[in-house]
């Protein structure tokens, strides 16, 4: 059964008025396609990282995209388990490919009132992250030297066909914290407000680790 990430990802929120496209294939991944990972990449990490996959195969279910302007654009890969392979690059097809990340739910949320969006917001926006069963993460997008830091908002298009039609849009507002792991690993942290259009805002957080490029395949 999928979850509030999935749900929102794939159903909540009404369908975008996009002209219909045919999506790009990053690295050789698309919709109904496979990835297959490297598990040393996290088996690695030992006892000490809290991501950890059962598989190394991803199913691709969907694609999403985001375009940051001057900073590229951000391709992501779901599954029906809502893991999330994210691609950036600096161009819209992702040929140019050179940061990738794989990240597992952790936990959801729907914030029952203002006060609890304050003080999701004020998470958001301190200098490490921590709690919901989790250690300490230090903020990574900024660095972490000022004790507050605005978070990044942008507009996700999220596509379950390979023809590019009826896009989900989603409104999200996020940071990314991180912690140094034994043996020079690095595990990652991405908390999320997270809103589709038509849909309820959710509250979400995300575990993953950064990917080298020998470290998956399609």
């Amino acid at each position: 059964m999928y979850d509030v990430i999935f749900r929102g990802l794939f159903g909540g929120g009404r369908r975008g008025a996009e002209q219909a496209q045919t999506l790009p294939v990053v690295r050789n991944i698309t919709i109904g396609r496979s990835v297959r990972l490297d598990p040393l990449a996290w088996r690695r990490l030992g006892d000490a990282a809290k991501f950890r996959l059962d598989t190394n195969t991803l199913e691709i279910e969907a694609q999403g995209r985001i375009d940051l302007g001057a900073d590229g654009f951000v391709h992501r890969f779901y599954t029906g388990d809502d893991l999330m392979l994210q691609l950036v690059s600096p161009d819209a097809e992702g040929q140019g490919a050179d940061d990738f990340t794989i990240f597992m739910p952790w936990s959801s949320a729907w914030p029952t009132d203002a006060a609890a969006k304050r003080r999701w917001a004020d998470r958001l926006r301190a200098r490490t992250f921590g709690g919901d069963g989790l250690p300490e993460y230090r903020r990574f997008w900024f660095g972490d030297v000022d004790e507050r830091q605005d978070p990044v908002s942008f507009w996700e298009s999220v596509y379950d066909e390979r023809a590019g039609a009826d896009a989900r849009r989603i409104y999200q507002t996020s940071m990314l914290f991180a912690r140094d792991l034994p043996g020079e690993g690095r595990e990652l942290l991405l908390a999320i407000e997270m809103e589709p259009e038509g849909g309820d805002l959710t509250h979400e957080i995300m575990v993953g680790i950064p990917l080298n490029v020998g470290e998956f395949e399609a």
